[in-house]
């Protein structure tokens, strides 16, 4: 038994640096990829947390319970 969990925590792990050389291996290669990994990180880095500055609305703090947020936004909602 100990042997089977030996073997297979083993397997686990080759498997695992083999996915990592394999990574690690193509992006070491890489040009033009690397130029883009690069423009989507900085476009996450723009949507997440310069926008969230800016555009997200923080007047769902206010409120204490649950019930105050619904009323709140189902009125809102339900505005004429």
């Amino acid at each position: 038994m100990y042997l089977k969990s030996l073997f297979l925590i083993r397997k686990i792990m080759n498997l695992l640096k083999n996915i990592v050389l394999f990574y690690r291996d193509g992006f070491r290669n890489m040009q033009l990829g690397k130029t883009l990994w690069l423009v989507i990180f900085i476009k996450l880095f723009v949507m997440f947390a310069v926008l969230k500055v800016f555009i997200y609305d923080t007047s769902l703090r206010n409120f204490e319970t649950q019930e105050a947020k619904s009323d709140f936004v189902l009125e809102n909602l339900t505005k004429e």
